[in-house]
């Protein structure tokens, strides 16, 4: 196990004049898993590949345990990596292809054979070790893929989106698979992808990137509780939060119906700026009872799911038609129908209000 240390990384590719990773500062602990996240080319593969010796780091360093790898060759890294299409010889069986690094690395057969096994009881794969992955599920392969990384007994395991070729209910079940071993191993962990689910779900922390920058690291609870700007208030949830265009009336941040104190400390970090962003979350609007002022909405759909609901709509005094839809959770048995006026209200304490301009938290 070793922490792993970025320092300003910095990774500008030839012919661009923007970095795809921006002065990187993090720091992961010794056995922690890390997700990165964020959209289609925010800078989280290549922070990994960085990481690996895959990508040139044009500034800074980094850091694995107390060695300054930046310029080390991948295979002096001591670290394993797991891709998002297996990358397994399709011409050796799985033993062989667990095996296969060790075997390069001259270790002797029967040591080989002992590593192999205790893998593969690990990862449930005993049964298939004779076969090769053409006779293997998606899923299957990837634990093969896994345990080709674990008996390596690395420092530091690196995952680059394993999961995105399995349909959508072996990717939960593997997830968990995944998440449950890296804990038994305690072996430090990075581990990249776009699904801010799968990042909630797996993460000791997450960092969020967008455009190379770092937006926010922090436990999935607080990154869903307290974001530090509205690019990772609209990123983390789904469905996403709610952000509305609001203004500064007195020391209040209002948007239609909704008006939302804001701390003497709230108001100096806003200074004079009059816009500001106004984030609830859809499970923290309630529907109003009549003669109650709030957010009114003309409902557009509702989306039944059993017990709870999701209301979508639009203001209803909004006169753009690029307006912000807005979704809440509701009780399904309420009756609201598509067409229909509702008024949403929210407890005050968990609305999230952001600076207009530069987006940044204001609320506590």
């Amino acid at each position: 196990m070793a922490t792993v240390t970025y320092t300003d990384a910095t990774r500008i590719y030839p012919g661009t004049d923007v970095a795809a990773v921006d002065k990187l500062n993090l720091e992961i602990g010794e056995g922690e898993f890390m997700v990165l996240v964020g959209p289609s080319g925010c800078g989280k593969t290549t922070s990994l590949r960085m990481l690996a010796g895959l990508e040139e780091v044009d500034e800074g360093s980094i850091n694995i345990g107390d060695r300054d790898v930046t310029h080390l060759p991948p295979k002096d890294r001591d670290i394993a990596m797991v891709f998002q299409n297996y990358a397994l010889y399709p011409h050796m069986t799985v033993a062989d292809n667990m095996g296969f690094a060790l075997k390069m690395a001259s270790v002797p057969k029967a040591q080989r054979i002992e590593k192999v096994r205790e893998a593969a009881k690990l990862l449930g794969l005993e049964e298939f070790l004779d076969r090769k992955p053409k006779a293997l599920s998606g899923g299957q392969r990837q634990r093969v893929a896994m345990g080709r990384a674990i008996v390596r007994e690395p420092k530091v395991f690196l995952m680059d989106e394993p999961l995105s070729n399995l349909d959508a209910k072996l990717r939960v079940s593997t997830r968990t698979q995944i998440a449950a071993l890296q804990r038994r191993l305690g072996i430090t962990t990075v581990y990249v992808t776009h699904d801010q689910v799968e990042a909630m779900t797996m993460g000791d922390r997450v960092a969020v990137l967008n455009n190379g920058v770092l937006q926010q690291v922090d436990t999935p609870l607080n990154l869903y509780d307290k974001p530090e700007n509205v690019f990772v208030a609209g990123f983390i949830g789904s469905p996403a939060m709610n952000l509305l265009d609001g203004v500064m009336e007195g020391e209040e941040a209002v948007s239609g119906g909704l008006r939302i104190p804001l701390s003497p400390t709230a108001r100096e970090r806003l200074g004079d700026e009059k816009n500001v962003t106004i984030g609830v979350r859809p499970e923290e609007f309630r529907v109003l009872g009549e003669g109650e002022k709030g957010l009114e909405i003309t409902v557009e759909l509702v989306e039944e799911l059993g017990a709870d609901a999701y209301l979508y709509g639009l203001p209803s005094d909004n006169t753009d038609p690029n307006a912000r839809q807005v979704v809440a959770r509701v009780d399904t048995r309420r009756g609201l129908v598509t067409g229909g006026k509702v008024s949403l209200g929210a407890d005050m304490e968990k609305v999230h209000v952001f600076a207009g301009g530069s987006g940044a938290r204001l609320t506590q």
